[in-house]
């Protein structure tokens, strides 16, 4: 585990990060001003998240890897930073009811900034959706209705409720607002760094995090980052796009990791691919699975499935296979892996899983 010296490094980091920012570190860290009062100022609803350096994966990694802790955000996940945003515009223009389609994350963070601005919510999940995530979401105040078996199922619902009047569909990962809200964490990466990353890892659903990530890596100079974009065997649309050189739309989703449940991966997310450097990767549901449980031996944090695409990156020994293959450098500088939530999961909901893929 990361020494104490060291967590307190990271920590003045992440307090001057928040400084510098434009918010008060008491807020950051305490939560002494709501995000109402904040938004009202013309801040955010997402909080500044910290960077731990963890000595456990660095250790498998064989370089210096930095976690972005998304997971602590608000409404659990990195959603929040670009619905936050979409949101926040929707109000502004009068939006008097907001209705969002999700596999959970999406849901949650839509939720949370509906009851912030006092404007009605309804979601719309999968019915398959876990009853933690159902029942958080019904005490954040919203309606949840729950439709068909996968997400896009979920998603034709939302449009159709949209159409009312005065209704607004907060689109879970595909808009340009949703894209810039997640810029701002790339801003942060650059605060907290300075020097840009030898490769940044994240994880990929329906392709609103690359895309947002592409654009602030973009803006702050730091285009030639390679991206290892993780996904799940069966809700791997992305790769399957990129294989293809099209949009795919898969037949089904078969992963557990329901979060990155999209048949079809944005437009925006595949033409990343011509801008940036971007491998694109597909790990095993056991994979991401056993990086769920080591990650949370290892840092004490449970985080979801789709999450463990992106840290299976390390554990399965894969960052370590492409640069033995030359497709990432044999020397990088460090790696920083966003930790992008952990909403659906819990302790019993591992086991089961653990149990279903046939691991001890």
């Amino acid at each position: 585990m990361m020494t104490e010296e060291r967590r307190r490094g990271v920590v003045q980091v992440w307090l001057e990060q928040a400084a510098g920012s434009g918010r008060r570190a008491r807020q950051v860290v305490a939560g002494m001003e709501s995000p109402l009062a904040e938004c009202a100022k013309g801040g955010h609803f997402h909080v500044v998240t910290p960077l731990l350096e963890s000595w456990a994966l660095s250790q498998v990694a064989g370089t210096t890897v930095f976690l972005k802790c998304e997971n602590v955000q608000p409404a659990g996940s990195f959603k929040i930073r670009g619905i936050g945003h979409f949101c926040q515009e929707a109000a502004k223009k009068g939006c008097r009811h907001l209705v969002c389609s999700s596999g959970g994350n999406a849901g949650l963070a839509a939720a949370y900034c509906a009851r912030k601005l006092g404007i009605p919510a309804t979601i719309v999940l999968p019915e398959g959706a876990s009853q933690p995530v159902v029942k958080r979401l019904q005490g954040e105040g919203a309606e949840v209705q729950l439709v068909g078996m996968v997400w896009d199922e979920a998603n034709l619902r939302a449009q159709e409720l949209a159409r009312r009047d005065g209704w607004v569909n907060v689109p879970p990962f595909d808009h340009p607002l949703i894209w810039d809200g997640h810029v701002s964490l790339v801003r942060e990466l650059k605060a907290a760094l300075g020097s840009p990353p030898g490769a940044l890892v994240l994880a990929v659903g329906g392709g609103g995090l690359l895309a947002g990530v592409s654009a602030g890596l973009a803006e702050v100079g730091w285009q030639h980052v390679p991206i290892v974009a993780m996904e799940t065997r069966g809700a791997h649309c992305f790769n399957a796009a990129v294989e293809a050189g099209r949009l795919v739309t898969l037949p089904s989703i078969t992963s557990v990791a329901k979060c990155l449940g999209a048949k079809t991966v944005a437009a925006r997310a595949l033409a990343c691919t011509q801008e940036l450097r971007i491998l694109s990767e597909v790990v095993e549901d056991s994979e991401a699975v056993t990086a769920v449980q080591r990650f949370l031996d290892d840092e004490r944090m449970l985080v979801e499935p789709a999450c463990g695409a992106a840290l299976a990156a390390i554990y399965s020994g894969l960052l370590g296979k492409l640069q033995a293959a030359g497709r990432l450098s044999p020397t990088l500088a460090s790696v920083v892996v966003i930790v992008c939530g952990g909403n659906s999961i819990d302790s019993r909901e591992l086991q089961e899983l653990k149990a279903q893929l046939g691991q001890s």
